[in-house]
């Protein structure tokens, strides 16, 4: 007769879900137990609960299901929420685990007592359970798998108290086949197919699973057709890019700029996205982004088929046969000389494998990314889809694990690598494939921005020295030496280049400190606020070009 945990974990491997990210403590014993009865479940140890539930959402994006998270009581939970955030605004699928006191126990308010279900609901809003017995603990679990893996995909958990998890008379459940998921009704396609015919501008915004291969051809047919223009969200949970594949331009995180892509547009059309807002609230901004003469329509929502809803949308518009524009081979030189963010990107774009799989952290040293990798090799891009940094180190361990005969890139902040650090060691422990660029400019360059943005009223140098990272400077290339990984520290690109080429060729995880100035530092940090101001009354042409040099 099965425990609870044993027959937990025939469930998950019966329902495809073969990976679990563990950080576990005592209450989670007798799952970690139940690890060694099953085989077909692969065990990964991470050292920081947020690396776990990053590396589950980092997974979950490259093998479009499920991964599993274990986590040791609310406090664990609570450790882990920031990449769960992310993977909640990705509407990334993960389950949960999350271990409990005995239910028994509850009463006495130990040490590590708290209330687990009010913490969890922050990021899984749509399924949190106690399961409260050994005999439904296995259906408790059914319902978890079918509400993540759904669209659209969602964190679910699931809390296991110790004694269901150790009681006897587990029985594993059958999960029942996934539900066909509609597409956008005929009156919704007629709709949105008139207002492209009007002939007003009109834009395509693509999220979620709009941003994959089929959807992307779809769409840029429309545009070939029809001349509508292709949007895609700020920070894309996934999107397919390179060579052989549409181009699309993503709306920019500043609010002025993404202001300058919207100004024209009189039709917005949302495809597994929603309508663009400012990431923050600034003074005497509007929050909303599109302009008030432009009208607002979903064809899909994130419950729909995307694909299936473009095609639609295409057959109505009689643009099956038209040609879409497709990414022209180009790679960047080689960079030379003392190393910039920028000559960075340029030698990812010059260097990128084959079927690389990007996950981009860099922040702002990431500005000239996009265009540097445009006609790249084919490759899937991961980005920061909720905004809490320290999600690109995990979700390279996800990517990884996910995609093992893929190479992964990870490019990352220098601030924002600290939060999850630890994934350096799971990285070595696992023998990852993994290339990590660390982007080390001694400052948290975004915040500095943002500062001038905000319109603070004075800055001194206690205010200053909050946002910068200098006093030591951290030396990853040591750091990663410590918990296993190959690591380096260049400051050209010459030696760059030898290194990521040092990298590429030989297995296991690999990282790269890069020393570069902030991209956006000394007089373009106080001449941007300038430029943003004005930006509205500039002609568009001359706010577009801006717009072309500051963020491409």
């Amino acid at each position: 007769m099965s425990n609870g945990a044993q027959a937990l974990m025939k469930t998950l491997v019966n329902a495809g879900i073969d990976v679990c990210f563990t950080n576990p403590g005592t209450s989670e014993m007798h799952f970690v137990a139940a690890l060694d009865g099953e085989p077909k479940m692969r065990a990964v140890l991470a050292l920081f609960e947020g690396v776990a539930t990053g590396a589950a959402d980092g997974y979950a994006r490259m093998a479009d299901k499920p991964a599993a998270t274990l986590l040791h009581l609310g406090c664990g939970l609570g450790n882990g929420l920031a990449n769960l955030h992310n993977a909640r605004k990705g509407k990334v699928p993960v389950v949960n685990i999350v271990g409990d006191h005995a239910t028994y126990h509850v009463k006495f308010d130990a040490q590590l007592q708290s209330d687990i279900e009010t913490v969890a609901r922050n990021v899984s809003p749509g399924f949190v359970r106690t399961s409260q017995s050994t005999a439904e603990l296995c259906k408790d679990a059914v319902d978890a798998i079918v509400a993540a893996r759904g669209l659209p995909g969602q964190v679910a958990t699931l809390i296991l108290p110790a004694d269901v998890s150790w009681g006897e008379g587990g029985v594993p459940c059958a999960l029942p086949a996934p539900a066909a998921h509609a597409v956008a009704d005929d009156a919704t396609v007629a709709a949105i197919a008139d207002v492209i015919r009007s002939g007003k501008k009109a834009a395509l915004l693509l999220g979620g699973r709009a941003l994959r291969e089929t959807s992307l051809l779809a769409a840029a047919r429309l545009a070939a057709h029809s001349g509508v223009k292709l949007l895609a969200d700020t920070f894309p949970t996934r999107i397919e890019r390179g060579a052989g594949l549409p181009p699309v331009e993503r709306i920019a995180y500043l609010a002025e700029l993404a202001g300058v892509q919207l100004a024209d547009i009189e039709h917005l059309i949302l495809v597994d996205s929603k309508a663009p807002v400012s990431f923050f609230a600034y003074p005497g901004k509007k929050s909303v982004l599109t302009p008030e003469t432009c009208t607002v329509h979903t064809l899909a929502t994130p419950e729909q088929d995307a694909a299936g809803s473009l095609n639609k949308l295409v057959r109505a518009l009689g643009a099956a046969t038209a040609t879409p524009e497709l990414q022209p081979a180009q790679r960047p030189g080689s960079p030379r000389g003392r190393l910039t963010a920028e000559k960075v990107c340029k030698a990812v774009g010059h260097l990128l494998p084959d079927n690389a799989i990007i996950v981009d952290e860099a922040i702002t040293s990431g500005l000239m990314l996009p265009a540097m990798t445009a006609g790249a090799p084919r490759h899937d891009l991961i980005t920061l889809t909720g905004g809490a940094i320290g999600q690109g180190l995990p979700n390279a361990i996800g990517a990884a694990i996910a995609c093992p005969d893929r190479p992964v890139l990870a490019l990352i902040g220098d601030g924002t690598s600290m939060y999850t650090i630890q994934s350096l060691w799971t990285m070595a422990r696992e023998k990852l494939n993994v290339t990590s660029i660390i982007f080390n400019n001694a400052s948290y360059s975004v915040l500095n921005i943002e500062l001038e943005r905000v319109g603070a009223a004075s800055v001194g140098a206690k205010a200053k020295s909050q946002l910068d990272l200098n006093g030591p400077v951290l030396n990853f290339a040591q750091l990663a030496q410590g918990m296993g990984v190959h690591g380096v520290r260049v400051s050209t690109a010459e030696d760059l280049v030898k290194a990521m080429t040092y990298a590429f060729s030989h297995d296991g995880p690999h990282l790269i400190e890069v020393m570069v100035p902030e991209s956006l530092n000394g007089m373009k940090r106080k001449v941007l606020p300038w430029v943003l101001r004005s930006l509205p009354n500039l002609p568009l042409p001359v706010t577009r070009a801006l717009k072309r040099k500051i963020a491409p």
